[in-house]
């Protein structure tokens, strides 16, 4: 029996979301998860072709072993080099902030443009999911939660919100398990550094089983500090709901100086992201996380841009940080970007609401539902920060994991590389399978100070 007709029988009374004429398009001219698979008119973008399942060629790593990712790209040469001489020739295919990448650092700033490939493909597990969301998920709680299967709420949406929830919940790693380098890269060139080991377990992408969000927590994850030193042994956890409104997200942590656990009442929004040096909150992990209360959130709707794609190279155990995390930006050659569809929401904060950020633009691939690029204003309305993450497709999920990420304050000229892990002896390790809700406790954190 597949999920969809299990998941069907087990829920009772089925609402169409869409009309079965239009989930059909799934796997027809959509992908199975939505993405229309033609190209451009212009050729520019290609079609989808998802002739890769669960592989990359040239990148044969032992399963689960934390291998890093190899290239099968390496050899492409760039199409395009936009730089600052030529940016307002291409501003139709370029975000704000990319635009004031190059005016703030015309001398140095560049986006390599290479051909733009749509070869990696989800298996048929998730493909069936997304059909079986499309036809029942809904939004519930005014936006504040979501109601259906795990993941890929919404292959077919019809607003900001149900792309919002694209974004939080794609399909992702089941287990994984990554230490990584946080790079704070000051004006003058200088680093600080940190270094965390991250732990996280996303029960509905497990392969198997029908990952209803009646469960309550999408994911669990612990995060411990290994450097700076001064912070070392400091451990959180956090449970992350389906539906913030019924139950938001839980999280302890453990300080090593008090020696003791304590309860994080409203963890996340815009409280520091420790050892970012404050310049990224909770909330900008993978650009946006968490509650989406906060905001209004307003779809712009579909474009063709520019965005850090195929990212294999940059995430590669080839790359140095002496070459790659240079002042001002994260040098260029390493950034593999593509023309792709992208989907625009704007999250504008509420009256009588408060965050750093007034306003935030999330650019989403349309193939994978991630946003990749945002830009953020701060509350005079002027651009403040450009973010954006180098996704790649990981085998050991068949799907693309967040790799090296970038946070630029326009302002003080300071930058993050965050989620490095070029030079640690191991990537991220992909759904081995070894984690169980039971961990991510207080009494785990507990056992793990004394």
């Amino acid at each position: 029996m597949s999920i969809a007709v299990a998941v069907g029988l087990a829920s009772g009374a089925v609402h169409a979301k869409v009309s079965p004429e239009d989930a059909a398009r799934l796997g027809q001219d959509l992908t199975c998860v939505g993405a229309e698979v033609a190209g451009n008119a212009a050729g520019t973008i290609p079609a989808f072709t998802g002739k890769y399942v669960g592989e990359v060629p040239g990148w044969n790593l032992q399963s689960h072993s934390g291998s890093h990712p190899v290239d099968p790209y390496a050899d492409e040469e760039p199409v395009l080099v936009i730089t600052a001489a030529n940016a307002q020739q291409h501003a139709e295919q370029l975000t704000a902030g990319q635009l004031a990448m190059f005016e703030q650092y015309p001398d140095t700033f560049k986006m390599n443009i290479y051909p733009s490939h749509r070869d990696f493909a989800y298996p048929q597990h998730v493909c069936e999911r997304a059909k079986w969301n499309a036809l029942n998920a809904e939004i519930v709680d005014d936006g504040m939660g979501y109601s259906g299967l795990g993941h890929n709420p919404f292959p077919i949406p019809n607003n900001a919100m149900e792309v919002l929830w694209n974004h939080q919940l794609p399909y992702r790693a089941w287990t994984q398990t990554e230490i990584r380098d946080l790079a704070s890269v000051q004006r003058s060139g200088e680093i600080g550094w940190g270094r965390v080991n991250g732990v996280c377990l996303s029960p509905a992408s497990s392969p198997t089983g029908e990952p209803r969000t009646e469960d309550g927590v999408s994911s669990y994850c612990m995060t411990e500090v290994l450097l700076p030193l001064r912070e070392r042994g400091n451990t959180s956890v956090n449970h992350e709901p389906y539906n913030y409104e019924s139950a938001p997200r839980v999280a302890w942590t453990y300080n090593t100086g008090t020696r003791r656990v304590r309860l994080a009442p409203g963890y996340g929004f815009d409280q520091p992201l420790g050892g970012s040096n404050g310049a990224m909150t909770i909330d900008s992990d993978r650009l946006f996380n968490g509650s989406p209360e906060r905001y209004n959130w307003e779809l712009v709707g579909k474009k063709e841009i520019y965005i850090p794609a195929n990212a294999f190279g940059v995430n590669s155990a080839d790359v140095k940080y002496d070459d790659l995390l240079t002042p001002n930006h994260a040098n260029p050659e390493y950034i593999r970007y593509e023309l792709r569809r992208v989907w625009v929401i704007k999250a504008a904060l509420k009256e009588n609401s408060r965050h750093l950020y007034r306003d935030r633009l999330m650019y989403l691939d349309e193939d994978t539902w991630h946003a990749v690029i945002a830009d953020f204003y701060d509350n005079r309305g002027n651009l403040w920060k450009h973010s954006f993450v180098n996704y790649y497709y990981h085998p050991d999920m068949s799907a693309w994991q967040a790799g090296a990420s970038f946070y630029h304050d326009l302002s003080s000229g300071q930058y993050v590389g965050y989620t490095l892990t070029q030079e640690r002896e191991k990537g991220p390790v992909i759904n081995k399978g070894d984690l169980e809700p039971n961990f991510f406790t207080p009494d785990m954190l507990r056992a793990r100070g004394r």
